[in-house]
């Protein structure tokens, strides 16, 4: 079974991963892969770090603490060293650990009496981290600003809020550091208003991205390729100057149907998707989606020959 283009043509792996009984499978928000081939699952169920090999046959488990909360997923290597950046939805923190579960840093509400208060939470979806180890956090679900830290977790600045002009968002929903370019740039998955706002790395707008997508919810970049999750039915790859490669899986249906996206069982087809939330690829063409489904259901695609 396959889907894709012509030329960008992936065989889907089914029944992929293989979900052990000791794990209650939640909403599947974030994928990711670690320098050994390991791939980690972000869910909403317990423990909420699921790890699998690249057969999908599991290996580990930790992270019973975000239950209920677990959302935006980022693995990143720091001096030989790779660590996970997280975001809790229900307890309002972002957070790092290590590949086996040692917590290392934990960010809570920023300290902006102006902009958070009893009514006004902070709710952070997505993290990522800039060449010199600074942190970006978005706050995605709370009052769509973005947070900078220094890598140690102490505060630099904000911007942003909610609107639609350039700067300002609505539901900046996923976060990361593009680095094809001459210089590094931030993309900001301004999902709310349908499009990719693109900023320097200390907070200046540069651009919007618009065409060929719907609702963008994170960033994975390959080489010279940006994947990204539309949260409307399908996977897109960009090229290296952001125009469309490929929808993967489109199933512009599905987003349509009722009660989305928390439909029966019997809707879902191998080749086609219902939420893609979380996307992580490599450079042999293996490509893995999380959906935001309560059936925890990760796809795998394999570049085909």
């Amino acid at each position: 079974m396959r889907t894709g283009t012509t030329a960008y043509s992936f065989d889907v792996v089914e029944n992929w991963p293989k979900w052990p009984d000791s794990v209650t499978a939640g909403y599947t928000h974030g994928v990711d892969k670690d320098a050994a081939g390991r791939i980690y699952v972000f869910h909403t169920g317990k423990p909420s770090v699921v790890i699998f090999d690249e057969e999908g046959h599991f290996l580990n488990a930790w992270g019973e603490q975000f239950e209920g909360g677990a959302h935006g997923f980022y693995l990143h290597s720091e001096g030989g060293s790779e660590f996970i950046y997280l975001t809790d939805t229900s307890k309002g923190v972002v957070a790092k650990y290590t590949l086996d579960g040692q917590e290392v840093l934990t960010i809570g509400t920023p300290d902006l009496p102006d902009i958070y208060d009893e009514q006004r939470r902070f709710v952070p979806t997505d993290v990522a981290v800039g060449p010199n180890g600074d942190i970006y956090v978005a706050d995605g679900y709370g009052q769509s600003y973005i947070h900078r830290y220094t890598a140690s977790g102490e505060y630099i600045s904000s911007w942003g809020g909610a609107g639609d002009a350039p700067g300002r968002m609505t539901c900046p929903h996923g976060i990361s550091v593009n680095l094809r370019g001459e210089e590094p740039e931030l993309y900001v998955a301004d999902r709310g208003n349908n499009r990719i706002q693109v900023f320097t790395l200390d907070g200046e707008h540069k651009r919007f991205i618009t065409q060929d997508m719907d609702m963008p919810c994170s960033f994975y970049f390959v080489g010279d390729e940006l994947y990204f999750p539309d949260l409307h039915s399908r996977v897109t790859i960009f090229d290296k100057h952001d125009r469309l490669v490929a929808h993967l899986g489109e199933d512009q249906q599905a987003y349509k149907q009722e009660g989305w996206p928390n439909l029966p069982e019997q809707y879902f087809r191998a080749d086609r998707f219902s939420s893609p939330h979380g996307v992580c690829a490599d450079s042999e063409g293996n490509v893995y989606v999380a959906e935001w489904t309560v059936n925890g259901r990760v796809t795998k695609l394999t570049r085909s020959k």
